[in-house]
């Protein structure tokens, strides 16, 4: 379970006090409570209520009808709360419930309420401003005009394609992004369609903050961050659509339906299991027009927002990944190169500071001047990081205090970098057909 953050809210979504006020149909709601006693044995009304996320009102409006239906009843009562249980009628209906469906969780919304909840917060909204990403940014060496360039793309609560060479930060910024967001929104456990069960709330994506008290708010909603939700190599087509588990036989919503309101990153994109053409033929029209379209197995399509904040992430050529009318969709575009030597020092000086390491500029320097003379390297903002975390790493092996100095900086870059005469050796040996190894 995700770290729960205290924040006080001041939008509520009001708890439904009859079945109507829930927007789903009656039946629905009795066949959820039917096997959730079934699965879980005697309970009281408020235990099934916490367990549905429905209110004391509408528990005991479902338990009258189900009790006159004979198919449950009171069992008896401990320290004055009945408790209640499913009748043999009741547990043999909740084994033919359970063979359709074995959901058993927080009773669905209406997808109509999820369309107008979803409109009403949507990621267009956000109100970020220029101390926003200055802040949000300020662990990274950026200049200010990309800082400026991000933050009209994150206004613009679109789509951004970052790219460059390896090593330029492109990720760093990508995961950082969904972190300007000051503000939350309310994300439904599940939403039903056409009597079907689509599970949206995800506790590995989505960020719980302090929840509404049981009783006042509809506690079918849970209040978030904005949702990040983050793919790389694994992306797959199946991903992009409603999966349905053969065994339990409901749906879990696909990627962007748990980015909806936040933020979706799809990074090193190109090298997914999907081809580049397939995923951007699947969201032409959503990047378009801001609105997808969802099948369920039966065939029956139904409208979903498409209200994210898409990041795309390459070290490829874009031109070379989509087309003209593809490019021309994603909003903004931001092409990230190698930074300044000025630049680099920033980045190596705070590489040590967070390493306790003590910083020296000439050492700063000679690094610059071995990746450029010696290991033919540009300066990747990753370098820094990565050749620190070298020297610090064998001053644990030899049991010593770790220091930045010329043989420190040389023995951390023979571990890390190909040797550029080793190289050579290969290629040669390679032309005559001899493996050295």
């Amino acid at each position: 379970m995700p770290e729960i953050v205290t924040e006080t809210a001041e939008r509520t979504l009001p708890a439904p006090h009859t079945v109507p006020d829930t927007g789903i149909r009656r039946s629905l709601l009795e066949d959820l409570a039917l096997k959730t006693l079934f699965l879980s044995g005697e309970m009281s009304l408020r235990e099934l209520g916490e367990h549905m996320q429905l209110s004391l009102h509408v528990i005991e409006e479902l338990f009258n009808t189900m009790r006159r239906e004979q198919l449950c009843e009171v069992k008896g009562m401990i320290a004055g709360i009945h408790r209640i249980a499913a009748t043999q009628g009741g547990k043999r209906r909740a084994l033919d419930l359970l063979d359709l469906n074995q959901y058993v969780g927080p009773a669905p919304v209406s997808l109509e309420e999820y369309l107008k909840v979803v409109r009403s917060q949507t990621v267009q909204g956000a109100d970020i401003h220029t101390e926003d990403i200055r802040r949000t940014f300020k662990h990274l060496v950026l200049s200010d005009e990309t800082l400026e360039r991000v933050g009209t793309a994150v206004v613009s609560g679109t789509s951004i394609f970052v790219y460059g060479p390896t090593g330029g930060g492109k990720t760093s910024i990508a995961e950082t992004l969904p972190n300007i967001y000051p503000d939350w929104v309310w994300i439904p456990y599940a939403v039903e369609v056409d009597s079907q069960i689509i599970v949206t709330y995800d506790p590995t994506t989505h960020k719980p903050l302090e929840q509404p008290n049981w009783g006042e708010a509809d506690t079918r909603w849970v209040r978030c961050r904005r949702p990040r939700v983050f793919v790389g190599g694994e992306l797959t087509p199946e991903m992009l659509d409603l999966q349905m588990n053969p065994i339990s036989k409901f749906y879990s919503a696909p990627l962007q339906m748990k980015a909806n309101n936040g933020v979706l990153i799809i990074d090193d994109f190109g090298r997914q299991r999907i081809r580049p053409e397939d995923l951007l033929n699947r969201w032409i029209v959503p990047l378009d027009r801001r609105v997808d379209f969802l099948t369920l197995r039966g065939g029956k399509k139904f409208e979903i927002p498409f209200d994210l904040f898409v990041v795309f992430a390459t070290n490829l050529n874009p031109m070379e990944l989509a087309d003209e009318a593809f490019m021309r969709r994603i909003q903004n575009k931001i092409r990230l190169g190698y930074p300044t030597p000025q630049q680099f020092k920033e980045i190596f000086r705070r590489c040590c500071e967070n390493l306790s390491l003590e910083y020296n500029e000439e050492m700063a320097s000679y690094f610059i001047d071995a990746l450029d003379m010696h290991y033919h390297q540009p300066l990747r903002p990753c370098y820094p990081r990565d050749i620190t975390n070298q020297i610090v790493w064998t001053a644990k092996y030899e049991g010593r205090k770790p220091m930045v100095d010329q043989p420190a900086i040389d023995r951390a870059c023979r571990n890390y970098f190909v040797n550029p005469e080793d190289a050579e050796k290969e290629r040669e040996s390679a032309a005559k057909g001899i493996r050295s190894f």
